[in-house]
């Protein structure tokens, strides 16, 4: 017979954000511990509100499968006496084993004979297996924990209720002082307390109290109640997908309504008023049908109808509120210039073991430019690039962005518009801070992007140099994150970077009495892993394969770019038929040519020559070495492909390791010359090739 189980945490509030993560986990952990416990079953259904975790298992086997195994035991030498008695080994054995000496047999394996017994293990039911869910329960982590009473167990928010309910029969445990049981909790004012007969009378029986449990339900009926809101009104409302599902993990009986606030607000910018109704008032800003920002929002109520003008208005004097700072802000802000608030910057620390804001302008202003000479800017680039970075910060003692923290950079290129700033450098003041997330758009202007790059360079290099560098989990100034925006901006814009680059950045900013009182000199190399750590995760969340990467990162080529499309190159000729025989050729000069002295490497004496392989050899690596710096990697990869069968001849007829001292070092030495030119493609010692 099929069963079907309701497994429900009650719960305080919890924080909408944690919500969905949280559901996902219980799912999760119970197929586990089902699977484990070898329980089967059709399907789990999900059911999660701020107050509420709750899974629905149908198709439940009555028990586990009965268990016949044959279990080995010790040899037989060891499980009988020297007077063929049983000895302890084998006696405590089979008593593990729940059988006894008489079931024993013997086998040999391997030319040795052991002990083996049948066992049988009957399957427990499925009601005794479902009593082991506490431990699930208990075993799930947040992102923040709490104590309450007088307990040291820690959880997400206190336990209140607990539903275990198999068909109609509760399955008894206990978590601190709450039992399980069959009641549960509809909405906290409309609702009321529910005796479930049976566990897959759930769903309706909250419905009937005023909770919507299904949160995929909850969310279509917010995103209908919403577009017919838009559709009465003739209006356009972008359902930010985040926001959403924040809303939706707030409420548990949804109810959509729009307020308004006065038009004079409508002078302050756009993004103001957005951050302020979504961000911190959790509304959905309108638009008119021309994109248009109105003045109305669209917000949703946790609970019916009733009395909903109420809830309006009190909505509105929030938001008012709010706006009425923001508008106090943004005209106080624009009675100073942007020289004032520079100026400010002398007194703000960027960091009290490295510097003022003021002063990791100047450096960034140097770094910029050192920069985007080398990455091909024109001179009027090169001249906005260093404008914006000498004020790109200013907006942070703004009155706004103190109130508004999120709008950094935003307001940076509104002020900086208003105070007549030319447009590129307005632009690349908002652009410096992206990406704001991992995967979070790029800059799309060229000023913007070598910005972007110079701020993150500087920020990596100082923490490094200040000692402040990230390990394990720890990432408080969140330099992976600024590390992934270097990496990801080079790659888009097909810019080559190296960890010379970062050298000559450092030269220049003590040529122009800016460097910081730090040794960033010893952190070149660092900097530079930490930074193609940062393509090594990118390749790997792209599925390219271990020994791919780990060879292209294991290599001495620290240019980013090449870095990603050495891995390309690689990953696209890795199915080759002749790809094994060029990595083997490749890798057989890598392998010898350590062993060269590299004292004793020099120019290649062609007069030591004795065979006709030699020359050969010479010739195509030279042709190689004077074509290197305009081939692109793909053709660099087929020239090096090339030489396969030249290499072959090559150590076919050669004895590298020769008994006389100067032909070996001759030897050595060309292959040396051969091996720097394959390792700017990577360590391919690290490729796996079948």
């Amino acid at each position: 017979m099929a069963h079907t189980f309701l497994l429900e945490i009650g719960l305080e509030e919890m924080p909408a954000h944690v919500v969905t993560p949280s559901i996902q986990q219980l799912v999760q952990k119970t197929k586990k511990y089902l699977k484990e416990q070898r329980i089967s079953f059709d399907d789990i259904k999900s059911f999660s509100t701020p107050r509420r975790l709750a899974v629905q298992i149908s198709g439940l086997a009555d028990k586990q499968p009965d268990i016949d195994e044959e279990v080995k035991g010790p040899a037989k030498k060891i499980a009988l006496d020297k007077e063929g008695n049983w000895s302890k080994a084998a006696q405590g054995f089979t008593r593990g084993q729940g059988v006894t000496v008489d079931d024993i047999t013997f086998k040999e394996l391997k030319g040795t004979e052991y002990v083996y017994v049948q066992k049988h293990i009957a399957g427990q039911p499925v009601e005794s297996v479902l009593a082991g869910l506490k431990d699930v329960i208990t075993g799930m982590t947040f992102p923040t924990m709490m104590k309450w009473g007088s307990y040291h167990f820690e959880y997400i928010r206190p336990i209140k209720w607990l539903v275990a309910l198999l068909d109609d029969k509760v399955i008894p445990f206990k978590i601190l002082d709450v039992t399980t049981d069959r009641e549960t909790r509809g909405h906290r004012f409309l609702g009321k307390t529910i005796t479930l007969a049976q566990a897959a009378d759930y769903e309706a029986a909250l419905t009937s109290e005023f909770v919507i449990a299904d949160a995929k339900k909850r969310k279509a009926e917010i995103r209908k109640q919403i577009e017919k809101l838009a559709a009465d009104h003739n209006w356009v409302i972008k359902l930010n997908p985040d926001l959403l599902e924040e809303v939706t993990n707030l409420v548990e009986w949804p109810t959509a309504f729009a307020g308004g606030f006065d038009e004079k607000y409508l002078k302050i910018p756009d993004e103001v008023l957005i951050t302020s109704m979504r961000d911190h008032q959790r509304f959905f800003y309108v638009l008119d049908q021309n994109g248009k920002l109105l003045p109305h929002f669209v917000s949703v109520r946790n609970g019916n109808a009733d009395h909903i003008q109420n809830v309006i208005a009190g909505n509105e004097r929030v938001l008012a509120a709010r706006l009425s700072d923001a508008m106090f802000f943004y005209e106080e802000d624009q009675k100073q210039t942007i020289d004032d608030y520079v100026e400010r910057l002398k007194t703000v620390s960027f960091h009290d073991k490295i510097s003022t804001m003021y002063d990791k302008m100047q450096r960034v202003a140097v770094i910029a430019a050192n920069l985007g000479q080398k990455l091909g800017l024109n001179d009027t680039q090169i001249k906005d690039l260093v404008r914006a970075a000498h004020i790109y910060k200013f907006d942070l003692v703004t009155g706004m962005v103190g109130e508004f923290a999120e709008l950094q950079g935003v307001m940076g290129e509104k002020y900086a518009l208003l105070n007549g700033e030319n447009p590129v450098v307005a632009q690349a003041i908002r652009e410096h801070y992206m990406p704001i997330s991992a995967d979070g758009d790029l800059p799309e202007s060229t000023v913007g992007a070598v910005l972007a790059i110079a701020d993150k360079i500087d920020s990596i290099l100082t923490f490094f140099a200040a000692e402040m560098i990230p390990s394990g989990s720890n990432d408080p100034y969140a330099l992976r994150r600024q590390a992934t925006g270097i990496v990801r901006i080079i790659r888009t814009n097909k810019w080559h970077f190296n960890q010379e680059m970062v050298a000559d950045a450092i030269d220049a900013e003590v040529s122009a009495n800016v460097a910081p009182d730090l040794d960033q000199k010893a952190q070149i190399k660092a900097v530079g892993d930490f930074l193609r750590d940062r393509i090594k995760v990118t390749l790997l969340g792209e599925k390219v394969k271990h020994d791919i990467v780990d060879a292209v990162i294991g290599g001495p080529n620290t240019d980013l770019l090449d870095n990603f499309t050495v891995a390309q190159v690689l990953t696209d000729h890795q199915n080759d038929d002749d790809f094994k025989g060029t990595i083997e050729a490749l890798t057989r000069v890598l392998r010898i040519a350590q062993k060269a002295d590299k004292a004793k490497v020099t120019a290649v004496d062609t007069s030591l020559f004795d065979n006709d392989s030699e020359p050969k050899l010479h010739d195509a690596v030279d042709q190689v070495a004077e074509q290197a710096s305009e081939l692109d990697i793909p053709a660099y990869y087929n020239a090096l492909a090339a030489l396969k069968p030249v290499i072959n001849d090559y150590f076919e007829a050669t004895m590298v390791m020769a008994d006389d001292e100067a032909v070996k070092n001759n030897r050595l030495s060309q292959l040396s010359q051969l091996s720097d030119l394959i390792l700017r493609l990577g360590d391919l010692n690290q490729l796996i090739v079948k």
